[in-house]
């Protein structure tokens, strides 16, 4: 495990806790007076199991989890009061989602922090993975500092605020594989048929397979992604903004 009292990586893990912007006078106290016992929870949220089968990340994930619903649905509940508990579930579902929680973590540029051991640093396909998990124990630790929700939504609030509107406007564009399949149920037609071929073996090639969409046998869409899912997804999206456009939707 890294040794916390480096005074190379407290600083960095400081300028890194700076640098999210919490705008909380107690979590900026921490940050400038380097408390070490803080600084050596939120670097535990920053190792991965290959390095440290002890001392990892899994516990402040797990606990990150719990803290993330929590905060969406304080932040949903604030900002809008009037939804159905349907439409909060069906909110917060997107905001607190793995693909949600790596892109934050891209954002925020955690994958610098992280500590791997030579076997996960090899494996590209489980970066994204590993950044949303950290990202996930991150949270954990703001809780645990001080055993309240209120910088976690400090931090987050703005960015849910950016990212749900975004869902309510168009809200296919994040589940449109549930969209295409509501929509097909509604005509009375069969569900939708994803024919996934591998195009390419590259790993993280956005164009290693190809999904084609079929209904009621008719080949409607075609898409790629670097995954199955991904590929699927970009398929059913491409359809459903094609229906948009000449008024089936």
């Amino acid at each position: 495990m890294t040794n916390i009292n480096n005074a190379k990586r407290i600083n960095q893990i400081t300028t890194f806790l700076k640098s999210l912007n919490i705008k909380s006078k107690r979590f900026s106290e921490i940050i400038r007076t380097q408390n070490i016992s803080v600084i050596q929870d939120f670097n535990q949220a920053f190792i991965h199991s290959s390095e440290d089968k002890i001392i990892n990340y899994e516990k402040l994930e797990f606990f990150g989890d719990a803290v993330l619903r929590l905060a969406a649905s304080n932040f949903i509940e604030k900002k809008y009061p009037q939804m159905s508990v349907g439409e909060r579930s069906e909110l917060r579902a997107q905001i607190v989602s793995d693909e949600w929680l790596t892109k934050l973590g891209t954002r925020i540029d955690i994958e610098k922090l992280i500590i791997k051991g030579p076997k996960a640093l090899g494996d590209e396909n489980s970066k994204n993975t590993i950044i949303g998990e950290a990202t996930e124990a991150l949270i954990g630790s703001i809780y645990k500092c001080f055993n309240s929700i209120k910088e976690v939504n400090l931090w987050l609030d703005d960015i849910w605020e950016e990212d749900s509107e975004q869902f309510l406007k168009a809200p296919y564009k994040f589940k449109s594989k549930t969209v295409l399949q509501e929509w097909c149920q509604s005509k009375g037609f069969n569900l939708p048929v994803y024919k996934i071929n591998e195009i390419s073996k590259k790993n993280g090639d956005p164009k290693r397979f190809s999904c084609e969409i079929f209904i009621e046998g008719l080949k409607e869409s075609t898409a790629f992604g670097k995954s199955h899912k991904q590929a699927e997804t970009n398929a059913a999206r491409v359809l459903i903004e094609k229906f948009i456009t000449i008024g089936k939707i």
